[in-house]
């Protein structure tokens, strides 16, 4: 789950993060007010949508020499200004996509002094099973670009979780941004500080970039990006106010109601299958026969009828789907169930491309006879391989 940078901050400020004052506005006039809150006599105005690259992004519907979606104001006139031209328009970034994302919110916040800009980040890094720390003097870039062309200037130090942050850990971070010895203490401080929030709030990342320096030689909190475990929501009954559904696909809403792993992509054969490593399997299988997966899918181990025919119906919802492929391994997941469930939601929103069905394990033989006897137009196939050949065939000659 992700956060806007205005609720990123929010969080933190809770945990004695610094972070510069400001506040989220939906409207124009809110934005305005939240402006004449601050001292001025600089302001930020902010965009706020689930995406980085905001500050170098352009408007689709502003002309190509307007500035991006992240802009200083020296009057309350400009902010005025900048709300006007943000809210309700389409925002384009390099993590958008051509589609772009609309602007439905700003974060109106104080100008800053900066000094020196870094990079600072918190993941959970496989390699150890440790949170880590990611550490950057080139802050306020493309971290992708400078790992690439120079990564010698990024410093990973995974933390203990016996211990937390030490000061041998805090040193590290400190060496790694290259800051000099008056700001160890606060160095320190701030690591214990975002540790402990990525941890009780159960993040699986945070990213400050930039973390800055300021005109009075402290460190502050300038941006932050925060995604939250989903797999940890049942500890979290508040975040369910801080999601906001304008940023999500409406199909993986839709999932998230039954409980099921889906996400959307760009291709045209939708996918149902049961497993996470059969679904990334069966993805693999579709492009190396020439098409590519519509989405992820994964409808568990021990799913019901009504979640079968749920996932069948997200799929079906998709108008870029052009045929269905179906692959069930039966363990714990009843072949028969699958079944079932695809009868019913075939017979229930109809089935207007191919679709093929790959059955193996618990109840197989059931199951085979079920979809043989409903008397739909569903194609058989004996193994994946078979599956993702009669699928992609299907597709292309329904193409013509």
């Amino acid at each position: 789950m992700n956060l806007h940078e205005h609720q990123a901050k929010e969080v933190l400020a809770t945990f004695g993060v610094p972070v510069p004052a400001g506040t989220a506005a939906f409207t124009i006039d809110e934005a305005v007010a939240a402006a004449e809150k601050l001292p001025g006599p600089l302001w930020v105005v902010k965009s706020q949508i689930h995406a980085g690259g905001r500050g170098k992004g352009k408007f689709k519907e502003l002309p190509p020499e307007a500035k991006g979606g992240v802009r200083l104001a020296q009057s309350i006139d400009e902010v005025r200004t900048a709300a006007t031209e943000m809210l309700g328009n389409t925002l384009v970034t390099v993590q958008t996509g051509p589609a772009g994302k609309q602007v439905n919110r700003l974060y109106i916040t104080d100008g800053a002094d900066i000094a020196t800009e870094l990079y600072l980040s918190l993941l959970v890094d496989r390699e150890t099973g440790r949170v880590a720390f990611v550490a950057s003097e080139a802050g306020g870039m493309d971290i992708e670009a400078v790992a690439h062309d120079t990564p010698e200037k990024i410093a990973t130090i995974a933390i203990d979780p016996a211990t937390g942050v030490t000061e041998a850990d805090s040193a590290g971070v400190a060496k790694a941004l290259e800051l000099d010895a008056a700001l160890a203490g606060d160095c320190h401080d701030l690591c214990v500080k975002l540790y402990e929030a990525f941890t009780k709030s159960d993040m699986s990342m945070l990213e400050i970039n930039p973390l800055i320096v300021n005109g009075a030689g402290k460190l502050e909190c300038l941006d932050a990006k925060v995604s939250f475990d989903p797999n940890a929501g049942f500890r979290h009954p508040e975040w369910e106010a801080m999601r906001d559904l304008s940023e999500e696909d409406d199909k993986e809403i839709e999932a998230s109601k039954f409980d099921l792993a889906y996400i959307a992509l760009d291709g045209t054969i939708g996918c149902m299958v049961n497993g996470a490593g059969l679904a990334m399997a069966t993805m693999d299988i579709i492009k190396l026969y020439g098409e590519e997966p519509a989405n992820f899918l994964d409808v568990g181990g021990g799913a019901s009828r009504e979640k079968v025919t749920a996932a069948f119906k997200i799929i079906t919802a998709d108008p870029k789907v052009q045929g269905i492929l179906v692959n069930i391994f039966g363990g714990i997941m009843r072949c028969d169930v699958i079944a079932e469930g695809v009868i019913a939601a075939v017979k229930d929103v109809g089935l207007k491309v191919p679709l093929v069905v790959r059955l193996e394990g618990t109840n197989v033989d059931l199951g085979k006879k079920i979809i043989a006897e409903s008397g739909l137009a569903v194609v058989s196939a004996d193994d994946l391989a078979d599956a993702a050949e009669k699928i992609v065939k299907a597709v292309r000659d329904a193409r013509g």
